[in-house]
C-alpha cells in the first residue's frame, strides 16, 4: 500500500509539472484511476507527504473530486464515509502549513455542504463539535480553520441554528476580540460577515449589534496592514446585504473611509476597495446616507481628486488603435464610483456638490483638473438628471469653452460631456441646446491633428442625433452633410495612404445615424455618400479593416432604409451582390470572431425591410450563417477562485464562494443576440415567405426563453413566437396546433419564472399576441388553467409589493428620494399590469362570453384593485379589464355590475388621467352595448354626464397628459347622446356645447364615434349643428378637415368615416358659391387639403 501511495505522490508531482507534455500524460493516468481509489489516495497523500505544496495540491484535487463526483462518495459504505470524515478533520487539525491548511478547510467545507439535507439539517455532528473545540482552543491556527469553514458554509448549523445561537455568538465574539492574533480577528470578520448575510436585517440587529465595534476595528486594522483584503471584501458584501446593520457605526466607518481614500500613501487598490465599500453602502441604503449628508461633500471631493490621477501620454491623441480602459486606474474607478453615487443618492443630494467643486477644476491651469471636471459632469448626468435638466443651459455654457481647449484630452472630455448629456437628456437637450452645441462639435470635426478627439467628436454627434427630433436636424442637414462628405473623402484617402482608420470608422457610424434620423430627407444627399461607401465596402478586404467594412455595410443599409426602395433600387442589386460575395467568397465561412458578421446580419434584415417579399429569394444564402450565429453556445466554466484565467479573452466571472467562481465566455453572445433579433425581423416582415424556416427557428427560439446569459436574447425569443405562428397559419390548423403545443409549455413557464421586468413585459406581450394570432380552438383547458395561474401569481405579487411600499413609507429613513424610487417602481408595475390587461383583452376579444368562466377565477383580484386605498395604476387597469368585459361579453356585464358601476362613476373624477380615460371609455361602452330608452344603464349613463362634462371643461383638460382622458369623455358623451338619449331629444344648448369641444387632437380610436355622431347630426339636418341657413357649415368642414390633418381621421383606418365625409363635402363643392364662401372662412392648411392647391 505504501508503494502505491508513493507512486501516486509521484503522479501528483507530475500533475504539477510545468512541462505540458508530462502534465498531459499525468492527467491521463490520474483520470484512469477509479474515483473511489482516487479519494483514498488523495487523502493518503495529504496524510503522508512531507511537502506542504504537495499536501495543498492534493487537498485542491480532493475538493474538486468531491464537488464533481459526490454521488460516488455518497454511495460508499457508511463506515468508509465516517472514517474518511474523521481522518479529514484529524488532518486539518494537525496541518501546520498555512496554505495547505486553508485548502484542507475548503475540502472540509465542500463535504459539509454536501452533507446538508433539503430541510437544512447538518448530518455531520462531529464537524460542529470540531469547530466549537477549535475556536475554544488556545491555538490560533485551529481557530482560523473553524472560522474558514463557517465563512465557506455560513448556514452550516442548518435548522438547529437557533439552538446554537448563544454558542455561535460566543465563538465569533471571542475571535473578533482575540488580543494576540490579527489573523484570527481577520478570519472572524470574514466568518461573521458571511454568517450575518444569511440572517434577516432585524435578526442581525437583535443578536449581533455589539459585534459591530470589533468588526470595524478589525477592518481598520486590515486596511492599515495592507496585507489581506479578504475582511474588507467581506465587509463590502455585508454592506450590500445588511446596510442598516452598520448604522450604529456609520460615523466611525465613514470618517475612517474618507481618511483612507484621501491618503495617497495607501496603495491604489486599497483606496479603491474602501471607496467601493462606501459606494456600496450608498447604493444599498441611500436614505440612511442622505441623513448623514455631512459626508457627501468630502466624498465627492475625494472622488474628483482621484479622477485627476492621470498619466501624461504624449501620443495619446494620435493613437489609431484605442485600447480598452483599465478599470484598475484611480481615475476610472473614481469616475465609475461618482456615477453610482449620483444614481444612488439622487441629484438633490449630489448635484450641489458637483456645482460647487467642478467650476474651480475647470478654471485650473492643470489639464488633468479640467479633464476631470468635465468627466465629472458626464459621470453624474444620469443620476442627477432632474437637477441637471433644470440647469441645462448653464451647464452646457460652462462646458462649451473647453471644446477649443489647448489640451486635446480636455477637448475629448468636453465632447464626452456633451455627448453624455445628449443621451441622458434627450430630446429636451436637442430641442433647447442644438444652436449652442452643434456648431462647436461640427467645427471640432476639423481637428485632424488629434484623431482620438476627432473620432470622439463624431461619436458625440451620434449621441446627439440618435434621439434628435427630425425637425431639429433638418435645418443643419445641408451643411452637416457637406462636412460629413468632405471628412469621409479625406479620411478615405488617409486610409489608402497611411492605413489610419479610427476616425473613418466613427464618421461612417455618424453618417448612418444622421440618415436614420433624417429618413427620406436624406435623399438629396444620397449620391454624395454612396459612391465612397461602396468603394470602401468593395475594397476594405484586409483583416484589420473588417470592423470598418462592417460599419460601412451598416451605414449603407441604414441609408437605404432611410431613402426608401425607389431611391436605393439603383444600387440595391450591386450592394446585395457584394454582401453575397462577402458571405460566400471561396466557399468558406466567415470567422466566428469576424466583426462583419453581426453588421452583415443586421444589413440583410434592413434589406428585407426595404425590398419586402422579394427578399424571400435571398433566404437560402442569408439563413445559414444567421442560424449558425443564433445557435452559438457560450462557453462556461466553474473554476477555483485562485485559478488565473485571462479575462482579455472574453471571459467574465462571478464569485460563487471563497473557493469557486463561475465564468461565461461572452465572445459570440452579441452575434447570437443580433442573429436572434434578425430572425424576429424576417418572421415579422416576410410572414408566409418565412414558413420554410419556421420549424428550425422555433426549435432554436423556444429553448432560448431560458437563456439567462443575455437578457435581449430571451427577449427576442419571446418576441418571435407569435410571428412564427402567423407565418405558418396557411399550413392548416393541425400544423399550427403542433407548433403551439411545442411553444406553450416553455412560454408559460417563462411567464412564471422570468425575473427581469423588461423581459417579463416582452413575454407577456408575446402571450397576448399568441392568443390573438391563434384565435379560438388552440389553447386547451389545461393550458388555459396554467395561463390563469400565472396571471394570478403576478397579481398576487403586485398586491404584496404594494403592501411592501406601504411599509417602506413607514421606515425611519423614508424621504422624498425614497418616494421617487417608489414612484419609479410603481411605473414599472403599471407597465406589467398593463401587459396582463392586454392578455385579458385578447382573451375576451377571441373567446367573448366563453371566457367568463375563466375570468371568474381572476375577478377577485381586479375587484380588490378597485378599492380606494389602492394606487391609481391598479384602478386604471382594473377598470380597463371590466371595459373589455362590457365590450366583448356584454351579456355577462350585469353579473359584475355590483363591482364596477360605482367605481367607474367615481373614478371619472380621479386625479390620474389614465384612470379617468378608462372610466370614461367604460361609460361609453355601456351606452353602446346597452342602447335605447329601456337600457338598464340609462340612469347610470345620464348620471355620469356631469362628471364627464367637468373633465372636459377643466382648464387643463387639453394639456397633453390629459388629452386622451378628455377625448374619451367627449366620446362617452357622444355615445350616450347617440345610443341612450337619442339625437332628437337634445336641446340647442347641449348640441352647441358638444360641438364646441371639437375637433379632437389625439385619439384616433374614438374619433370614429365622435365624428360619426357629428355626421349623424349633419345627415339628419340637425338645425342646432348646421345653424340658421347652414351658417355653421364652415365650422363643420374645419372640424372634419382638422381631424384629417392631425391624423385622428385616417383613410386606411376609417374608410367608412372617410366615405361619409366625402359624401357630405362633394355636393357642397359642386355649388361654387357655397363652396367659395366656405373656403373663405378656412385656414390655409385646410384649403390646401380640400383643393389640393
Amino acid at each position: 500500500m505504501a508503494e502505491v501511495q508513493d507512486q501516486f505522490s509521484a503522479l501528483l508531482e507530475t500533475l504539477a509539472s510545468p512541462d505540458n507534455e508530462a502534465r498531459n500524460r499525468g492527467e491521463e493516468q490520474y483520470n484512469a484511476i477509479p474515483i473511489e481509489q482516487r479519494l483514498s489516495l488523495l487523502l493518503g497523500a495529504i496524510e503522508t507527504s512531507s511537502s506542504a505544496t504537495l499536501r495543498a495540491f492534493a487537498a485542491i484535487l480532493l475538493r474538486r473530486l468531491l464537488t464533481n463526483s459526490w454521488e460516488v462518495f455518497a454511495l460508499s459504505p457508511v463506515e468508509t464515509q465516517d472514517l474518511f470524515k474523521l481522518k479529514l478533520l484529524e488532518l486539518l487539525k494537525r496541518e501546520s502549513d498555512e496554505s495547505a491548511r486553508k485548502k484542507l478547510s475548503d475540502t472540509v467545507s465542500e463535504v459539509a455542504r454536501n452533507l446538508q439535507d433539503g430541510e437544512g439539517n447538518m448530518n455531520w455532528d462531529e464537524l460542529l463539535k470540531f469547530m466549537f473545540n477549535c475556536c475554544n482552543s488556545g491555538t490560533a491556527q485551529h481557530k482560523e480553520s473553524a472560522l474558514s469553514i463557517l465563512n465557506s458554509v455560513p448556514d452550516i448549523f442548518g435548522s438547529a441554528q437557533q439552538n446554537y445561537i448563544g454558542l455561535i455568538k460566543e465563538m465569533l465574539f471571542a475571535s473578533l476580540n482575540d488580543p494576540d492574533n490579527p489573523n484570527v480577528r481577520f478570519a472572524a470578520i470574514r466568518a461573521t460577515c458571511a454568517f450575518l448575510t444569511g440572517l434577516e436585517e432585524d435578526e442581525a440587529k437583535r443578536y449581533f449589534t455589539d459585534f459591530l465595534k470589533p468588526m470595524l476595528k478589525g477592518v481598520e486594522d486590515c486596511v492599515v496592514a495592507e496585507d489581506d483584503d479578504g475582511p474588507l471584501k467581506s465587509f463590502v458584501e455585508l454592506a450590500e446585504k445588511l446596510p442598516k446593520f452598520l448604522r450604529p457605526g456609520l460615523d466611525q466607518l465613514m470618517e475612517f473611509a474618507l481618511r483612507v481614500i484621501a491618503n495617497t500613501n495607501f496603495a491604489d487598490n486599497w483606496r479603491q476597495l474602501v471607496l467601493e465599500l462606501v459606494v456600496t453602502i450608498c447604493e444599498a441604503a441611500p436614505a440612511m446616507i442622505r441623513k448623514k449628508d455631512k459626508y457627501i461633500a468630502p466624498l465627492v471631493v475625494q472622488m474628483l481628486q482621484m479622477m485627476t490621477d492621470l498619466e501624461d501620454e504624449e501620443d495619446w491623441a494620435m493613437e489609431d488603435e484605442v485600447e480598452d480602459v483599465d478599470s484598475d486606474e484611480n481615475c476610472v474607478a473614481a469616475e465609475a464610483a461618482l456615477d453610482r453615487l449620483a444614481c444612488a443618492l439622487g441629484g438633490k443630494m449630489v448635484m450641489p456638490h458637483i456645482i460647487s467643486a467642478v467650476p474651480p477644476m475647470l478654471q485650473s491651469k492643470e489639464w488633468k483638473h479640467r479633464y476631470a471636471g468635465l468627466m465629472a459632469i458626464s459621470a453624474s448626468a444620469e443620476g442627477c438628471k432632474k437637477a441637471m435638466e433644470a440647469n441645462m443651459s448653464s451647464i452646457v455654457m460652462a462646458c462649451l469653452p473647453y471644446i477649443t481647449d489647448e489640451h486635446p484630452r480636455v477637448r475629448f472630455a468636453c465632447c464626452n460631456a456633451l455627448g453624455q448629456m445628449a443621451s441622458d437628456f434627450s430630446p429636451l437637450f436637442q430641442k433647447k441646446m442644438h444652436d449652442k452645441v452643434l456648431p462647436g462639435l461640427i467645427h471640432l470635426l476639423d481637428d485632424d491633428g488629434h484623431p482620438r478627439v476627432q473620432s470622439h467628436t463624431a461619436a458625440a454627434l451620434v449621441n446627439f442625433f440618435e434621439e434628435c427630433p427630425q425637425n431639429v436636424l433638418l435645418p443643419y442637414l445641408p451643411d452637416l452633410c457637406q462636412k460629413m462628405q468632405a471628412t469621409l473623402e479625406k479620411k478615405t484617402m488617409e486610409l489608402v495612404q497611411t492605413h489610419r482608420k479610427l476616425v473613418l470608422e466613427q464618421i461612417i457610424t455618424t453618417i448612418a445615424t444622421i440618415a436614420d434620423t433624417a429618413e427620406n430627407h436624406f435623399t438629396l444627399f444620397y449620391q454624395s455618400f454612396m459612391p465612397n461607401l461602396k468603394y470602401i465596402m468593395e475594397n476594405a478586404n484586409d483583416k484589420e479593416l473588417r470592423l470598418l467594412r462592417g460599419k460601412t455595410i451598416e451605414c449603407i443599409s441604414l441609408i437605404g432604409l432611410a431613402v426608401g426602395k425607389e431611391v436605393f433600387l439603383s444600387d440595391a442589386e450591386q450592394i446585395m451582390n457584394m454582401l453575397l460575395k462577402a458571405q460566400t467568397d471561396d466557399g468558406e465561412q466567415m470567422d466566428a470572431d469576424d466583426p462583419q458578421v453581426s453588421y452583415m446580419i443586421s444589413a440583410w434584415a434592413r434589406m428585407c425591410k426595404i425590398i419586402g417579399p422579394q427578399f424571400t429569394a435571398y433566404l437560402p444564402v442569408v439563413m445559414p450563417p444567421l442560424l449558425r450565429a443564433a445557435q452559438i453556445k457560450p462557453e462556461v466554466a466553474l473554476v477555483d477562485s485562485d485559478e488565473q484565467v485571462d479575462e482579455d479573452e472574453g471571459w467574465e466571472f462571478v464569485p460563487l464562494s471563497d473557493q469557486q467562481k463561475f465564468g461565461v465566455k461572452t465572445a459570440g453572445l452579441e452575434d447570437k443576440n443580433t442573429a436572434c433579433q434578425m430572425l424576429v425581423c424576417y418572421a415579422r416582415e416576410l410572414k408566409e415567405g418565412f414558413a420554410d424556416y419556421t420549424e428550425q427557428v422555433v426549435k432554436i427560439m423556444v429553448p432560448l426563453l431560458k437563456f439567462y446569459f443575455h437578457d435581449l436574447i430571451r427577449s427576442a425569443a419571446a418576441e418571435s413566437l407569435p410571428f412564427l405562428l402567423e407565418s405558418v397559419k396557411h399550413k392548416g390548423d393541425d400544423y399550427v396546433r403542433d407548433m403551439w403545443n411545442y411553444i406553450c409549455p416553455e412560454l408559460f413557464k417563462s411567464l412564471q419564472t422570468e425575473m427581469e421586468p423588461d423581459i417579463l413585459a416582452v413575454v407577456m406581450e408575446s402571450v397576448a399576441s399568441c392568443v390573438e394570432v391563434l384565435g379560438v380552438g388552440f389553447i386547451d383547458s389545461l393550458q388555459m388553467e396554467e395561463l390563469v395561474e400565472a396571471m394570478k401569481n403576478h397579481l398576487k405579487k403586485n398586491y404584496d409589493k404594494e403592501e411592501e411600499r406601504k411599509e417602506a413609507r413607514k421606515d425611519e429613513d423614508y424621504d422624498e428620494e425614497v418616494e421617487e424610487g417608489i414612484e419609479e417602481e410603481l411605473d414599472q408595475d403599471d407597465y406589467l399590469l398593463g401587459k396582463i390587461a392586454d392578455i385579458i383583452h385578447n382573451l375576451f376579444g377571441v373567446y367573448g362570453e366563453d371566457f367568463i368562466q375563466v375570468f371568474d377565477k381572476l375577478t377577485e383580484y381586479f375587484v380588490a384593485m378597485l378599492a380606494p386605498d389602492r394606487p391609481g395604476l391598479e384602478h386604471q387597469w382594473a377598470i380597463c379589464v371590466f371595459d373589455d368585459l362590457i365590450d366583448f361579453a356584454p351579456n355577462s356585464a350585469p353579473k359584475y355590475q355590483q363591482h364596477f358601476l360605482q367605481p367607474m362613476m367615481h373614478y371619472l373624477s380621479d386625479i390620474n388621467p389614465g384612470v379617468r380615460q378608462a372610466a370614461a371609455y367604460g361609460v361609453g361602452a355601456l351606452a353602446t352595448k346597452f342602447p335605447g330608452a329601456n337600457s338598464p344603464y340609462l340612469e347610470f349613463c345620464k348620471n355620469c354626464i356631469p362628471n364627464l362634462v367637468n373633465v372636459i371643461n377643466d382648464p387643463e383638460s387639453r394639456e397633453i397628459e390629459n388629452m386622451s382622458a378628455t377625448e374619451n369623455c367627449i366620446s362617452a358623451i357622444s355615445k350616450i347622446f347617440k345610443h341612450i338619449i337619442g339625437q332628437e331629444n337634445l336641446d340647442e344648448a347641449t348640441v352647441v356645447t358638444w360641438l364646441s369641444w371639437l375637433p379632437i387632437q389625439e385619439d384616433d380610436e374614438e374619433s370614429v364615434h365622435i365624428y360619426g355622431f357629428l355626421l349623424d347630426l349633419v345627415e339628419n339636418n340637425n338645425v342646432y349643428v348646421l345653424g340658421d341657413n347652414n351658417a355653421n357649415l364652415p365650422d363643420i368642414i374645419k372640424i372634419l378637415t382638422e381631424g384629417i390633418i392631425n391624423k385622428t381621421i385616417k383613410s386606411d383606418d376609417h374608410p367608412e368615416l372617410m366615405a361619409r365625409i366625402q359624401a357630405f363635402i362633394v355636393p357642397l363643392q359642386k355649388n361654387e358659391a357655397v363652396w367659395s364662401a366656405i373656403l373663405a372662412k378656412l385656414p390655409e392648411t385646410h384649403k390646401v387639403l380640400l383643393t389640393g392647391q
